[in-house]
């Protein structure tokens, strides 16, 4: 009998094993299976806790907590004494929820059953960043910038220079600034941020830009070097007369700083009568006719006589198909805007050139102005008339102490 009732009571103690196996391992179970769909405790996202959530109702508390603060968070832009902003809604600028849930989720759920069980029934703290992401379309800090330098460059502004009677009146230069933009751009994406707080301020910075022309420079403008007249009342007709002066009123001035060139046909541009050039007569090959501007010719050709005084060689000159009346042959310099013939020059001294023009009383007169130093030379022009008088050549000649140093050979021309 008592052998029997010890079979019983451990056959029951058997059962009430199995029966407790069983039990722990269903709650065990049903502990882990309750969190399949959701995040483990202590799981935090930034200062979040999303313990015991499904991904979306994590994703509806990041979202209503911190995205949309970060969507109305701004960046300051200073410049001067201006203040430019630009949202983070404009740029693109978001947290990677999505991501950072999907980690909380994934938290845990890698080990088998008896080790998930274990992590919640003692959890331990998971701390998990939210990411940020930028786009990378930086288009809207492109456009920003670009309203930033509309509104506060400003371009510097050359000196300028006028003869008042014997007198050389100077308006000094004036500095430019011009907005760092390259640094603006990069101060700006360096300062796009996931934190939530103040907005964040970017100065922008500005760098002076220098005129081309300055008052210094002009300075150099101090003296009369040549000057060359020809005479066109006696041989004008009216509208010859009215073309000569309008082209010289336009020429009259003109400075051309070291190392530039002085285009006739660059200045004067396309003889146009909305211009006020009327029809006069041209030499037209070996005859001649009317046209637009004809006369100005007389212009170009006094103009090329006084440069080569000043010892300013021409780097593009074209003589005329027929002597004319008032130069000596070889002395000419043709021009005409349609037909493509120019009288250029090169400012090759270290000083400025100024151009007074003048036509008053029928007499064409162009004056060379630059600094005394280069009266330490003088120049003369000395043509060589050959067969016939159909063909010259043209010498500079350049004198330094009364010894002439150089005798070049300007042009080699046949009417």
């Amino acid at each position: 009998m008592n052998k029997k009732r010890a079979i019983i009571l451990g056959a029951t103690c058997f059962i009430i094993v199995i029966l407790g196996t069983m039990f722990y391992g269903y709650k065990i179970y049903s502990k882990v299976k309750k969190y399949d769909s959701l995040i483990y405790p202590r799981v935090i996202i930034e200062d979040e806790d999303v313990s015991g959530k499904t991904q979306e109702e994590a994703k509806k508390v990041l979202n209503d907590k911190y995205q949309s603060l970060l969507q109305n968070k701004k960046i300051n832009i200073k410049v001067e004494n201006k203040t430019y902003t630009i949202g983070y809604s404009q740029i693109g600028a978001k947290y990677d929820i999505d991501n950072s849930v999907k980690q909380a989720y994934d938290y845990g759920k890698g080990g088998n059953v008896i080790e998930r069980y274990k992590l919640l029934k003692n959890p331990t703290v998971k701390n998990i960043k939210l990411s940020f992401d930028y786009s990378s379309n930086t288009k809207p800090i492109d456009d920003l910038i670009n309203t930033i330098k509309n509104q506060v460059n400003r371009n510097p502004k050359d000196a300028s220079v006028i003869k008042n009677g014997s007198n050389f009146v100077i308006t000094p230069d004036q500095d430019g600034f011009k907005l760092k933009d390259e640094e603006l751009k990069k101060d700006i994406i360096s300062a796009i941020n996931g934190q939530i707080g103040s907005d964040p301020v970017v100065q922008g910075n500005m760098e002076t830009v220098k005129a081309n022309i300055t008052k210094e420079k002009l300075s150099g403008i101090n003296t009369l070097i040549s000057t060359f007249s020809t005479n066109y009342g006696a041989i004008s007709s009216p509208g010859r007369m009215t073309n000569i002066q309008l082209a010289t009123r336009t020429i009259n001035g003109k400075v051309i700083m070291p190392g530039e060139t002085f285009s006739f046909n660059g200045i004067l541009g396309k003889r146009t009568a909305e211009k006020g050039y009327q029809a006069a007569p041209v030499d037209i090959g070996k005859t001649t006719g009317m046209g637009l501007g004809g006369g100005i010719c007389q212009v170009s050709t006094t103009l090329y006589n006084a440069a080569l005084l000043a010892g300013i060689k021409p780097t593009v000159r074209t003589h005329h198909s027929i002597p004319s009346a008032y130069v000596s042959l070889g002395h000419d310099a043709t021009v005409d805007y349609d037909g493509k013939l120019d009288y250029q020059f090169k400012n090759t001294f270290n000083f400025p050139i100024y151009i007074e023009g003048s036509s008053a009383n029928g007499l064409e007169t162009f004056n060379i102005y630059s600094d005394g130093s280069l009266k330490s030379k003088t120049y003369k022009v000395v043509d060589d008339v050959v067969e016939g008088g159909k063909r010259v050549k043209l010498y500079l000649q350049t004198y330094q102490n009364g010894k002439m140093i150089a005798n070049e050979l300007i042009s080699d021309d046949t009417y």
